[in-house]
């Protein structure tokens, strides 16, 4: 029967054309507001669009390959909640807002199992990109703020 078939994705290119369009317009344009734009385009994009994979550790310990869309998302919901403890647990925080699961009752046994903690670990660049998201979003909205004050 059919299998679900993918949609291309587009070039990785494409999107660093445009913010490199953004950030040369804003030096000749001397518009620091249009650099703002540029930075907050980049931290969601790096958020919530590029195309990567799921990353999560399995029980068996490999990485999960499958496709999805921004660094802050998995591809199931059993993997989102793993990926939401290890975003907060890079934070220094356990996450609040876990909910609590039975143990499962069908679990193989003679299988190496990772423990919660063990696969709830971001990738280093994973990390690094999304602490360097965090920050250049902060300093977006401190400089809009600041632009509203300070026209």
């Amino acid at each position: 029967m059919g299998r679900r078939r993918r949609r291309g994705r587009e070039p990785g290119y494409v999107w660093w054309i445009a913010f490199g369009a953004l950030v040369v317009a804003a030096v000749l344009l001397g518009a620091w507001r249009l650099a703002l734009i540029a930075l907050l385009a980049w931290c969601l994009y790096e958020f919530s669009l590029i195309p990567t994979v799921c990353r999560v550790m399995t029980r068996q310990g490999f990485a999960c390959h499958e496709h999805v869309r921004g660094r802050l998302y998995a591809c199931s919901s059993t993997h989102q909640q793993v990926k939401n403890d290890a975003l907060w647990r890079s934070a220094g925080l356990r996450n609040p807002f876990r909910r609590a699961s039975a143990p499962d009752p069908n679990r193989d046994t003679g299988v190496v199992v990772y423990s919660p903690a063990v696969r709830a670990r971001l990738a280093q660049s994973d990390r690094v990109i999304v602490t360097l998201a965090g920050a250049g979003s902060l300093v977006a909205i401190a400089g809009a703020i600041l632009g509203l004050v300070r026209p």
